[in-house]
């Protein structure tokens, strides 16, 4: 794990989303925990739990960005779940260990790629050799009794072929097909895993089918190398890996948390949340979940939970969860001040994004200042008056202010646009004043 301090995450952080400070300087002291905890002697580390953290704020505020960038930050196994989609064992749909699963999948992933690109070389070289076989055919042969002419043209096609000028050629390739006939195996909730474990069953039995193509040079390359990688790479090493990386670096950001809280706890589907919420309590709390890949301890996993809490308060999540999530933090609601910040500074701002996506009919698009704190306010001003979607709203006005921009782009002569702030009241002043039509559009 990359070992930032909690000053450079906030920085880092800052540069996609906007505010919320006191969440960003949470989740650094978190992610920087993780990176201490590895320093501690090995006596103490296996001590030290996660401090998890609930994020309450109103949709839209930025709860799941922050998730989603402290992830690459991390650069750790991250996976975000919906609680709402998890159902208590003995009913149908998702079992909530299958998150874990899913965690172990994206480890292997991970691993994978970081193991094949430390024998890329090696894998490289083994594609030249088999590469060069395919473009002299029978070669290999004459190599093999010291033909010194052989030697010097296999050496020049070597040349040829580093250069780039053997690219376009093609050559035949034989590549693996899928044998595995289309299936959909139904397993009871909770056993997910006992289906994709099947399915491989299956896939080992039936022999493996290889086709002839006739592919370019450039592209059997790449084919070539990534088989030589797969040949060279030791899964069982890999999966070791990917298992450690998951119990000490794993982040589940489970959303939507406020779903399962049950506001009376009696009848109905109140059961039903109550009972996720105690499926979720044990691998928060610590156990050890059986996967195909052996079995994951989640003591150290850090969870980050998120929800608006708008029916339902924290509180009436049952104790023990509540317990398991000891950093709370509340996120601020945005104003018309933060959206303006939104509209321009992020890297990835909307104001950005709309002109790259002009650029690309040859239009160029400014936005007057004036112009931006229109769309800003009439944002707030929108969130007001109907439900409150925080930022997600600035999506929904920008769409709807350069709607018709966006369809005559490719037949306009014009290619240097400037919105100003009459075109912004021009394109949303009746629809902001009719609050009934506003609900509907914006």
């Amino acid at each position: 794990m990359t070992n930032f301090t909690p000053r450079e995450i906030v920085s880092e952080l800052d540069r996609y989303i906007i505010g919320q400070r006191g969440a960003k300087r949470a989740v650094a002291v978190a992610l920087r925990n993780r990176w201490r905890r590895q320093q501690v002697p090995a006596e103490l580390r296996d001590e030290i739990s996660p401090k998890n953290i609930i994020m309450i704020g109103a949709t839209g505020v930025g709860k799941t960005e922050i998730a989603r960038r402290l992830a690459k930050l991390a650069q750790a196994p991250f996976i975000k779940v919906e609680a709402s989609k998890f159902t208590e064992v003995g009913y149908v749909g998702r079992d909530v260990e299958s998150m874990v699963r899913d965690l172990v999948e994206l480890a292997i992933i991970m691993v994978r790629e970081q193991e094949a690109k430390k024998v890329r070389l090696k894998a490289e070289e083994r594609a030249e050799e088999k590469l060069l076989d395919l473009l002299l055919p029978g070669e290999r042969k004459n190599l093999d009794s010291e033909d010194d002419s052989s030697s010097s043209t296999r050496d020049k096609l070597r040349r040829l072929l580093r250069m780039g000028e053997l690219d376009n050629r093609f050559v035949e390739l034989e590549t693996e097909e899928s044998t595995i006939p289309a299936m959909e195996v139904l397993t009871p909730p909770g056993a997910e895993d006992m289906g994709l474990n099947i399915k491989e069953m299956f896939g080992n039995m039936f022999p493996k089918k290889t086709k002839r193509r006739r592919i370019a040079v450039s592209e059997a390359r790449q084919i070539l190398i990534d088989q030589e990688a797969e040949k060279l790479v030791d899964m069982d090493n890999v999966q070791q890996q990917a298992r450690d990386l998951t119990e000490q670096s794993g982040i589940i950001f489970i959303d939507e948390i406020d779903k399962v809280a049950s506001k009376d706890g009696g009848q109905g589907p109140e059961v039903s949340r109550e009972g996720v919420q105690r499926d979720i309590l044990p691998i928060v709390e610590g156990s050890t979940v059986n996967t195909k890949y052996g079995a994951v301890k989640t003591d150290h996993i850090l969870f980050v939970a998120a929800g608006a809490f708008h029916v339902a308060k924290p509180s009436d999540l049952i104790p023990e969860l509540q317990g398991r999530f000891p950093i709370r933090v509340e996120l601020d609601n945005l104003g018309e001040e933060e959206f303006v910040r939104i509209l321009t500074e992020p890297k990835n701002s909307l104001v950005n994004q709309y002109q790259a996506l002009m650029s690309t009919e040859n239009i160029t698009l400014s936005f007057t200042s004036e112009a931006i704190h229109e769309i800003a306010r009439t944002a707030a001003q929108v969130n007001e008056q109907t439900e409150n979607i925080g930022a997600r709203r600035l999506h929904t006005i920008m769409e709807k202010l350069l709607e018709e921009l966006s369809f005559d782009a490719p037949e306009m002569n014009e290619k240097t646009l400037t919105i100003d702030v009459a075109q912004v009241r021009e394109s949303l002043g009746d629809i902001v004043g009719d609050e009934d039509l506003s609900r509907f559009i914006l």
